[in-house]
């Protein structure tokens, strides 16, 4: 098999082996199509870095997926498992966006791990008629190729020489058992060429070739068809049935039959015939009287519009009801919406406060923009005018865009726009500017097709920016109640970290605070109160206010959590809350600790050695009212390091606790630099690579030398 290597980074001989035993793992397992994701370390985004049996054209749009995306592929590199979706249906429910690219097939998506950190997933998809369970040897073929893979993934790293992906994925090409001898390859080009209306696609569409009767039916030169696509190349089959069933071809691996409308008395027949190397055409002239489906009774011949896929708009659709804020709908719209239709440059704006707002923007630049950001609704520009009159307006040409408004400004070679309104039940929400650089005349039929994905626009960013304003009171009073500045201990330097949910709006119970006892003496402490509310919120900041003063006394640990838990009873709040205290004597060089049920404390020696610090345990607070909390004492040495967190850095589905705590301190003890705030980045990477439903609270604490 021959690789061309094309990736941003990495030697090409890795880049070849990866290819070689990506290409043995699609052949074991008998897949369809298969893609390889590559998942950087610093970035919790999967990469679309390989492809076999499809194409970047129909991928595109998968080509970066977020770990806690909604998605097979995501859930596998969260979850460290393989992740099987026999069941179309199951397929449809539980994945809906992948579902409307892909429906009806069978998929499996597996982590590819080195030292146990994921450093990709590969997917495989297969058609519906696969059945229902994995089957043993395609199993067998994905554990070979992660266990091959996940080794080379680290080996390139260490060498400082990662494998990266590029701005494209590999594709690798479909091998043939044997290469035709020159009599074989005549008869099969007679064979072709017999046969009326025989074309040949490759994976991206293009037409590679085209026989003088294919060219005779479609009425343009076999020269002239040669590496075009044909709903580019022909007005006619501009509407989505070609390239929908193109797609759907290259994806499932199966025949497709439609006719389409070519003059006002006949039909053009296609059949397409895909394998992994591209698709074969027989397409046949059929008289409208006689022909079969649509065509039979199909309207006259009407003017095409210029819109892309409907298939594109689904996924638009579909990718618009995941998003909770503005930029996440900014991203989905660019990402399906331009392609869609061809746009060369899009801006998105809200109304607030009688003023537009760019909230997120593409083919732009900032400069620009400031023409219209928190300019008033009332001013005389096209998107004032249309938002405030909640009517869209349309400009074909620069000419008619100056001959309503002589002071416009051209952008580059921007030549036609849409000024689509964002209303919701009579309320104006925003507007979203599309812009192209040619002239567009915009029929009817695309008018009303913008105007209504435009409706679903603007139920995303309502939705959105409820989600924003709720989720900016809930973290302003999550931060107001923990402290704004850590103190100034002599003798130690201090860092911490506050991370709110990936997902939800309510608050969370999670504090910490670094408490001076004395000149020579601090208390650390870090807790978390059970909920995610305004009542778990409220309780917290009583808590720490009762921790802090009786730490600032000098309190030791084991007491100051019992009186803790009386307090607890005394407000009778009917929630429990964990905590960690530790009391630190610089003089004695000795650390007291105690705990009521709070994941234990991280040691890093100067070294790099870590240890998890178990101690007695003691009971949550709030749960016995007469409850005893044991002290423990180690010594404080000069350049230790004392991790605290709470549980929302360990705790995930399926995984015991221990084992994630084992874990994060193993990534502790591998972080290459001793310094607090390198230390501090390694937990948060480490918060990035899973996927997150509860707040995270960190204090990190280092003894200086």
């Amino acid at each position: 098999m021959t690789v061309v290597v094309t990736a941003a980074s990495g030697s090409a001989q890795d880049w070849k082996e990866m290819a070689r035993h990506f290409h043995r793992l699609v052949t074991d397992a008998d897949a369809s199509s298969a893609m390889l994701f590559l998942l950087p370390l610093k970035e919790p985004v999967l990469q679309l870095s390989m492809l076999y049996g499809t194409s970047w054209s129909v991928l595109s749009s998968w080509a970066r997926i977020h770990v806690q995306e909604a998605l097979p592929a995501a859930e596998a590199a969260r979850e460290k498992r393989t992740v099987w979706v026999g069941d179309p249906q199951e397929l449809a429910l539980h994945y809906p966006r992948l579902a409307l690219m892909v429906p009806d097939h069978a998929l499996a998506a597996a982590p590819v791990l080195a030292d146990d950190v994921v450093r990709g997933v590969a997917c495989l998809l297969w058609p519906s008629s696969h059945p229902r369970h994995l089957g043993r040897e395609e199993a067998a073929a994905i554990d070979a190729f992660c266990h091959r893979a996940g080794p080379l993934l680290a080996r390139a790293a260490r060498r400082g020489r990662p494998l990266l992906p590029g701005t494209r994925p590999m594709t690798l090409p479909a091998e043939r058992s044997s290469p035709p001898d020159p009599a074989e390859a005549l008869a099969a080009h007679d064979y072709v060429v017999r046969l009326p209306g025989a074309m040949s696609l490759d994976l991206e569409g293009r037409i590679t070739f085209a026989g003088e009767a294919a060219s005779d039916l479609l009425g343009v030169r076999v020269a002239d068809l040669l590496g075009a696509r044909p709903w580019e190349l022909l007005p006619w089959l501009t509407g989505p049935d070609f390239e929908d069933r193109f797609r759907a071809a290259v994806i499932g691996h199966r025949p497709a039959r439609f006719t389409v409308a070519h003059t006002a008395d006949t039909c053009l027949s296609f059949e397409l015939y895909p394998d992994a190397s591209g698709i074969s055409v027989h397409m046949a002239a059929l008289p409208r009287a006689s022909s079969t489906g649509g065509c039979q009774h199909a309207a006259p011949v009407v003017e095409p519009t210029e819109i892309k896929p409907f298939q594109q708009l689904m996924h638009l659709a579909a990718g618009l009801t995941e998003t909770v804020r503005m930029s996440d709908v900014a991203d989905a719209v660019a990402h399906q919406f331009l392609p869609s239709f061809g746009a060369a440059g899009l801006i998105l704006m809200t109304a607030s406060e009688g003023r537009l707002r760019v909230v997120g923007h593409r083919g732009y630049d900032t400069a620009f923009l400031s023409l219209f950001d928190g300019h008033p609704l009332d001013s005389d520009n096209p998107p004032a005018k249309a938002l405030t009159a909640r009517r869209p307006l349309f400009f074909t040409s620069f000419t008619e865009f100056r001959r309503m408004y002589p002071d416009a400004v051209q952008y580059g070679t921007r030549n036609a726009w849409a000024f689509l309104p964002l209303v919701i039940r009579g309320r104006a929400v925003g507007i979203l500017v599309l812009s192209f650089d040619r002239t567009r005349r915009f029929p009817p039929t695309e008018r009303n097709l913008l105007i209504s994905v435009a409706g679903l626009v603007a139920q995303a960013l309502d939705r959105a920016c409820l989600h924003e304003a709720r989720d900016d009171l809930a973290r302003t009073l999550q931060t107001g109640l923990l402290p704004q500045q850590l103190p100034a201990v002599p003798g130690l330097r201090a860092a911490a970290r506050y991370l709110p949910a990936a997902h939800g709006t309510d608050v969370g119970g999670d504090f910490y605070d670094l408490i001076r006892s004395g000149p020579s003496s601090a208390t650390a402490v870090i807790g978390d109160v059970q909920g995610h509310n305004v009542g778990a919120a409220a309780l917290m900041g009583q808590l720490r206010t009762a921790v802090h003063t009786h730490a600032a006394v000098g309190m030791r640990p084991d007491v100051l959590l019992r009186r803790t838990n009386q307090v607890m009873f005394d407000l009778n709040a009917e929630l429990f809350a964990s905590c960690l205290c530790i009391r630190l004597d610089l003089v004695r060089r000795r650390a007291l600790l105690a705990t009521a049920g709070h994941p234990p404390p991280l040691l890093r020696h100067p070294d790099g050695r870590t240890e998890v610090r178990t101690l007695p345990p003691g009971p949550l607070l709030g749960v016995v009212a007469d409850a005893d909390y044991p002290a423990a004492e180690f010594p404080l040495s000069s350049g230790l390091t004392l991790a605290l967190y709470t549980d929302g850095l360990v705790e995930a589905p399926g995984i015991d606790i221990d084992d994630a705590i084992a874990t994060l301190a193993g990534r502790l003890a591998r972080a290459p630099r001793d310094d607090i705030e390198s230390l501090t980045e390694t937990l948060l990477d480490h918060a990035s690579l899973r996927p997150r439903t509860d707040d995270i609270a960190m204090l990190l604490v280092q003894v200086t030398r």
